[in-house]
């Protein structure tokens, strides 16, 4: 189970299930239950602010909008003041001509910043690609792939990250949870459609890592509780049935899965016995072998023969470069941590977990699992420093108050049950699956579109358990047409990657282009 845990706090990023999120608290410490007055009256706060930047070649005048949103429960009881940054074009305009996205990171636990400075917003650090980002004084620049150009933006943190509180008799602990977590986000969305009359808005979410896990709850429960409809989901690095990339005991599924990404990034490190020409056909070749043979050993469990063990810790030898002693000791099961730990033991480097690109110092050289991940070591105090500058002085919001980057005791408390929108099935799923909410919310709204982002050398998020997922929604073939794959050349935040950061902005752009909004 310690493993289990471990893996439940990486989801934290956006990095990313699920996203890199190494850096903590920023000024001062959260406590959950920290004492409120009885006679508090929360009250929403703004700083508003104008600005431009140059975005897809031309200038973008823009208005931003940092505060907080108060929701409320049924009662009308006001239970979190959520933390906010909004971008809307100047001038405003028709809203009914003009896109409105909802955008979050994941964890559980983690704030926005990373989505908010490495790709989205209109301002974004500039990081050392593949390799540690020097320390400050760092590059902050106007975003020029920002999605500014295309929509307004809102960029949302959840309970316990950010300046996101519960307020009222609620508690921060009362928002941590797979549905507990939708409905608080849902009413976030809903809260602010009203407040700023964007109910005639073509409506989309973006959500990365656990972001993803998160989006399909949200879009299933708004159009069918609320009647909002959208336009288009996007989900980078995902992460929406939980038990494919959780390799807990007794759970063989994840194994097979995460082969085409071993194979990949053994590639990129020049660690495979025979080097392949070209990627693309030798992943197809992997991936055939982890979905047929490789699967099928697995299912056999202690009954498979010696001379089939033999064949496939062989065959798992030409796809990962470990040895073939290694693999049968590991009985043809290798954890992503193992494997980080493990391909490049001999030069006392570990690789990187959300962008297997980045490596580092291998701190316990007979250890069995990493115990840090280089990419979150590389760029979270980039993020960090540029964000809090970004936010203070630009923004001009947020001295005084306790900002979380992240916060690792969500993912330790968070309530992972989850219930799901099948009719007869009354019990909550023990491990969430919201594929099956996706698939719902597909079903009942016709025109809904999705968007999917993979990086090959994303250990967090493996690009065939993405594609599994995908395949076992359960849709009709015109569903499926309405889903659309996207690779890219780098990890979990593939954006990180400027080459493909324009491909990010282009794919994204395409795809609210072929919505034909008026």
């Amino acid at each position: 189970m310690k493993n289990v845990k471990k893996m439940l706090l990486c989801l934290m990023t956006g990095v990313a299930l699920l996203s890199g999120v190494a850096a903590q608290a920023a000024d001062a410490p959260a406590g959950d239950d920290a004492k409120k007055p009885a006679t508090e009256t929360p009250k929403p706060e703004q700083s508003v602010t104008q600005h431009s930047a140059e975005i897809g070649g031309r200038m973008i005048e823009y208005t931003a909008t940092a505060g907080t949103l108060i929701i409320r429960n049924d009662q009308d009881e006001p239970t979190a003041s959520i933390g906010y940054i909004a971008y809307t074009q100047r001038p405003a305009g028709d809203p009914s001509r003009r896109p409105l996205t909802f955008a979050y990171n994941g964890g559980p636990g983690s704030s926005a910043v990373w989505l908010h400075m490495g790709a989205l917003g209109p301002r974004r650090v500039v990081t050392t690609d593949a390799g540690p980002t020097p320390p400050a004084p760092y590059r902050v620049v106007d975003n020029a792939y920002s999605i500014v150009d295309k929509t307004d933006l809102v960029m949302i943190d959840p309970v316990g990250t950010g300046i996101s509180r519960a307020v009222g008799k609620a508690k921060d602990k009362d928002f941590w949870g797979v549905d507990q977590d939708i409905d608080s986000i849902s009413r976030f969305i809903k809260q602010y459609v009203t407040d700023n009359d964007r109910w005639n808005s073509p409506k989309y979410l973006l959500g990365e890592s656990y972001g993803t896990t998160r989006s399909a709850g949200i879009v299933d429960r708004l159009q069918t509780n609320e009647n909002m409809n959208f336009n288009g989901v996007i989900l980078v690095s995902v992460a929406l049935d939980l038990e494919a990339i959780f390799n807990w005991p007794g759970n063989d599924r994840p194994f097979a899965l995460f082969l085409p990404t071993f194979a990949a990034v053994a590639a990129y490190h020049h660690a495979l016995p025979h080097p392949p020409a070209e990627l693309a056909p030798f992943l197809d070749e992997v991936r055939k072998f982890a979905l047929g043979e490789y699967s099928a050993a697995l299912l056999q469990g202690d009954a498979l023969g010696d001379t089939e063990r033999d064949a496939v810790a062989s065959k798992l030898h030409e796809y990962t470069g470990l040895s073939v002693a290694y693999l049968k000791t590991a009985n043809l099961r290798v954890r992503e941590s193992q494997f980080t730990q493990e391909l490049l033991r001999e030069h006392h480097e570990a690789v990187g977990r959300l962008d297997a690109r980045f490596l580092g110092v291998n701190f316990d050289p007979l250890g069995e699992d990493t115990d840090y991940d280089p990419q979150s070591a590389a760029i979270s105090s980039a993020f960090t420093a540029a964000f809090f500058d970004y936010y203070h002085r630009d923004l001009k919001f947020g001295k005084g108050k306790t900002y979380n980057i992240s916060n690792d005791a969500i993912a330790g408390s968070w309530d992972f049950k989850h219930r799901i929108p099948v009719a007869g099935f009354p019990f909550p799923l023990p491990f969430p699956n919201t594929g099956i909410d996706l698939a719902h919310a597909l079903g009942y709204n016709p025109n809904l579109r999705v968007l999917v982002l993979n990086g090959y050398y994303d250990l967090a998020t493996p690009f065939l358990g993405t594609e599994s997922m995908m395949d076992h929604l359960g849709l009709s073939k015109e569903q499926r047409a309405r889903i659309q794959l996207k690779y890219f050349e780098a990890g979990h935040m593939m954006y990180i990657h400027e080459p493909d950061l324009k491909n990010f902005k282009s794919d994204i752009a395409a795809f609210y282009d072929a919505a034909g909004h008026p």
